[in-house]
């Protein structure tokens, strides 16, 4: 008789955080090493600026990835920037090594790492993870948290801190709008609804505070790319909010016919335009 090895289970959604956890504090021990020694940006081919510390995340977070996930198709910023090929299929995984660049240029702190996992067109799985910060959001379906986190720390999921989304209120809201990348679509947007306060942040934050119910609103009407968004939309659907499109319909991934580009997007708190059951 042929004994065979019993066949390894795949991981639950709360091991797959944990990993993506893992290997964004990781990535931001390189991040923050480069950034001590000093960052000399260039730019690639779309003028965007890039960083040694982008491509020594990258690596870090797609080895983790290939031991967490095996087989799981990666697209990552870096790698398609340089004309990679990825067949995405329905499941497979969006990485931006380090989300705000300008931010890290300028030293005000406010980039991050984002690693999502997308099922069916849809992010189920999120990390946010600001290395200068040392704050990280996490979401999975049902579940979203916040945690500190020096870089290189274990993940140690078990004690993140549960987050939510805040109902948006019937009155003046409080908005978050990017620092670098302001538009007049955007600005025209919000000055469709009384707000209260606008508070200015850089890279996927905002998407952090939308989770944890420090902004009830995150429109950016401008062109993205879909490794900017899918971590911080897993963290804020599992909070308890949405992110649509523009026009309210659901922002899908995976559209590599498009370069993966998202043509803008909105983000609500609990209870806002597009959220579930309204």
């Amino acid at each position: 008789m042929t004994l065979h090895p019993p066949r390894a289970s795949a991981p639950t959604d709360a091991a797959i955080l944990a990993g993506f956890a893992d290997a964004a504090l990781a990535a931001g021990v390189a991040i923050r090493r480069i950034e001590a020694e000093g960052i000399d940006p260039s730019h690639k081919a779309d003028l965007s600026p890039v960083t040694a510390a982008d491509h020594a995340a990258e690596a870090i977070i797609c080895e983790a990835l290939a031991r967490l996930l095996p087989g799981v198709p990666v697209v990552a910023e870096e790698a398609m920037s340089l004309g990679a090929q990825v067949d995405c299929g329905n499941r497979f995984i969006l990485v931006d090594p380090l989300d705000g660049t300008r931010e890290f240029i300028s030293g005000n702190g406010e980039y991050t790492v984002n690693i999502a996992l997308v099922e069916n067109a849809t992010p189920v799985l999120g990390v946010v993870y600001a290395p200068a910060r040392g704050l990280l959001f996490a979401g999975r379906p049902g579940a979203a948290f916040r945690a500190l986190r020096a870089p290189g720390a274990p993940a140690d999921a078990e004690t993140w801190t549960p987050i939510a989304c805040r109902r948006v209120p019937e009155g003046p809201l409080v908005v978050a709008a990017s620092r670098s990348h302001g538009d007049p679509a955007t600005d025209a947007l919000i000055d469709r609804y009384p707000v209260a306060e606008r508070i200015p942040a850089g890279s996927a934050l905002k998407f952090g505070l939308l989770a944890e119910g420090k902004v009830d609103l995150y429109p950016r009407l401008g062109t993205v790319m879909e490794w900017d968004t899918a971590a911080g939309h897993a963290v804020v659907a599992a909070a308890g909010g949405s992110v649509t499109r523009p026009d309210g319909t659901p922002l899908t991934y995976g559209h590599e016919e498009a370069g993966f580009k998202v043509h803008g997007f909105v983000a609500w708190g609990a209870g806002g335009p597009g959220a579930a059951g309204d």
